[in-house]
């Protein structure tokens, strides 16, 4: 039969008694259980006394658990006895002193249970908790919970447990103990209260100096970029902490301590109350950020605030996996769900502001435009987060990609990765694009392909070096590569065509002396003027400067050198240059300084995300 809480025994409405004239005389057998009642009153009244607040006020846990035990078994013995007491006669004085004394022991387990809490803090923090696992907990106090052995000292041979955890298990055996005992006795509520309001005040204490603090949207959308950067910084370490310990801790501590309910209900109110403002407040501080103001330089941030939480979402519906915490669980996906519903309007209007650049100004030299740098770099750090975006992107409108531009390697695999190769593909085909577009802006045709040359090298190169590798593949490199040897052997064709159209078709053809001197005199004007204009240029690739040069010198050295060979006797009244000045005087070419001089509106974006980086965790 289900124990009846000590309230509801004595405050329900009393029935009439049948007249102590009516009742048959006690049996042996009766008076034999009355006055065993009667001793575990008499027991339980000596101990009860004699720990009773307004007479001693040494705790009752502070010293050996043997007289702890001793008083939970007097305490239960009194139960015992009041639930005999009130089936023969509920208005007995036997009764009323037992209620009263039931009173006086849950007022000092309530106060025990009260300074258990509060004198361990420290060794009841959810670092300290979480350390331990339940099984870990019940096997370590095998030894406490059969003896109320102080020591335990068998456990801490076997475990080798430092002192604080020893501390802290006694503390969580002690508190599971009085939870018990004042349950069964009716007195959960009071219990409970005490713990709530304890609990939540480490929680709140913790998350407060973890710098989580209780923001409105409105306040969230009115601060700066760098202040709110700040805080997400903070938030990041927070929610690690929180998860990982106080929360994990404190569902530990919850469940330990009132493990005795079956059906663990005192265990998930208790637990649900004392984290579920701080936990609502934690996770609901992304959804916030996810509606501020959209802005490139705010894309990382919210893709680690997207991971943060996708990282930890299992643990997060273990540790809250009651019903009475799915508001903690509805906050934290609701906030991923927003995250990636800013992500996917980055990334559009990332795209859009591609598409809309209108800069005309020509990068000197041929050299890296300004927005091929920041988009590259964009798209880079954007690889490094190819885990959380592969969730993101398939929400993403279709680019208009046709397969044969482009298949991803791991589109059979995996085609949610796929789905995001094919957009980084497409964010890539739109900058090349539109850097097709600004070559039409450099007068000189050979100037317009080094510089294709030069950004679609630098494209190759940030994908080769990058996470963007991964996820473009191979045969994407390859083909891109051979388009940085087709736009470089366009620039030599066009470049230095007056070059070598200033030599005869066949150089190892003998020529009259006046003839020869002709093509000297035309090539060394066109080698100097060429190389002279050239050095301006750059090529800001080693490698690829390095083979340029290396083919037009091979080239010239072998057309050149035959016909010097052949013409240079019969023509020594002319001024010319040798083979071998030919190498010096190309060393000196596509070195030029190629900056751009300000990127203004791109460079910003991608400094901050660099910087970002460098932090990230």
């Amino acid at each position: 039969m289900p124990r009846k809480g000590m309230r509801s025994i004595f405050f329900k409405p009393s029935s009439s008694s049948p007249s102590t004239s009516s009742q048959p005389p006690p049996s042996p057998l009766r008076t034999f259980s009355d006055s065993i009642m009667e001793q575990n009153i008499h027991i339980a009244e000596a101990l009860i006394n004699k720990w009773d607040d307004s007479k001693l006020g040494t705790p009752l846990f502070s010293g050996t658990r043997q007289e702890a035990r001793k008083y939970l078994d007097a305490v239960r013995g009194l139960q015992s006895a009041m639930q005999y007491f009130v089936a023969q006669d509920s208005t007995s004085a036997t009764l009323v002193r037992a209620q009263f004394l039931m009173q006086l022991a849950m007022k000092t387990l309530q106060r025990e249970f009260y300074q258990i809490l509060s004198s361990n803090r420290e060794h009841l923090d959810p670092e300290t908790v979480s350390a331990r696992s339940s099984i870990d907990l019940r096997s370590s106090v095998s030894e406490y919970v059969s003896d109320y052995d102080d020591e335990i000292t068998a456990s801490e041979d076997d475990f080798r447990i430092s002192e604080t955890e020893r501390v802290s298990m006694l503390a969580m055996e002690d508190l599971k103990a009085i939870a018990d005992c004042m349950i069964s006795s009716g007195y959960g509520k009071e219990c409970v209260n005490v713990y709530i309001v304890m609990r939540k005040s480490i929680v709140d204490e913790a998350l407060y100096h973890l710098g989580v603090e209780k923001l409105t949207l409105a306040r969230v959308q009115k601060l700066d970029w760098e202040v709110l950067e700040l805080k997400i910084k903070k938030w990041l370490n927070a929610v690690k902490v929180a998860v990982g310990t106080l929360f994990h801790g404190e569902r530990i501590l919850a469940d330990h301590v009132f493990s005795s309910n079956p059906e663990k209900r005192i265990a998930e109110s208790c637990f649900a109350e004392v984290t579920k403002d701080g936990a609502v407040s934690l996770f609901g501080f992304p959804e916030m950020v996810a509606k501020c103001k959209k802005s490139p330089e705010k894309m990382f941030r919210t893709l680690d605030l997207y991971e943060a939480i996708s990282d930890r979402w299992s643990r997060i519906q273990s540790i809250f996996s009651f019903e009475s915490t799915s508001a903690i669980r509805l906050q934290a996906i609701t906030s991923m769900v927003k995250l990636g519903e800013a992500v996917r309007t980055m990334l559009t209007d990332f795209e859009t502001a591609i598409q809309k650049d209108s800069s005309k100004t020509t990068v000197p030299g041929g050299g890296v435009h300004p927005l091929t740098r920041y988009v590259m770099n964009y798209l880079t750090f954007l690889a490094d987060y190819s885990g959380v975006l592969i969730d993101i992107i398939p929400d993403l409108p279709q680019s208009p990609l046709p397969e044969s531009y482009y298949r991803s390697p791991m589109r059979d695999e995996n085609p949610p990765a796929s789905e995001l190769s094919e957009k980084i593909a497409w964010l890539i085909l739109v900058v090349l694009c539109k850097l097709d577009g600004k070559a039409e802006f450099y007068k000189n045709v050979e100037l317009s392909y080094l510089f294709l040359a030069n950004n679609m090298q630098y494209v190759v190169s940030k994908v080769r070096r990058s996470n963007l590798g991964f996820l473009l593949g191979e045969e994407w490199l390859a083909t891109h590569e051979s388009k940085v040897t087709e736009y470089a052997s366009k620039y030599e064709r066009v470049g230095w065509s007056k070059v070598f159209a200033s030599l005869p078709e066949n150089p190892a053809t003998e020529v009259t002396a006046e003839k020869a001197r002709n093509h000297f005199v035309k090539f060394d004007a066109a080698f100097h003027e060429t190389c002279k204009k050239q050095s301006s240029w750059v090529v800001s690739d080693p490698k690829l400067r390095d083979e340029i040069k290396g083919s037009i010198g091979s080239k010239l050295m072998q057309m050149y050198s035959e016909f010097y060979e052949k013409n240079r006797v019969g023509s020594k009244s002319v001024r010319f240059i040798s083979p071998e000045d030919i190498g010096k005087n190309l060393s000196n070419i596509l070195c030029g300084n190629g900056d751009s001089g300000s990127v203004s509106s791109h460079s910003s974006s991608t400094t901050s995300s660099s910087s970002h980086r460098s932090n990230r965790r």
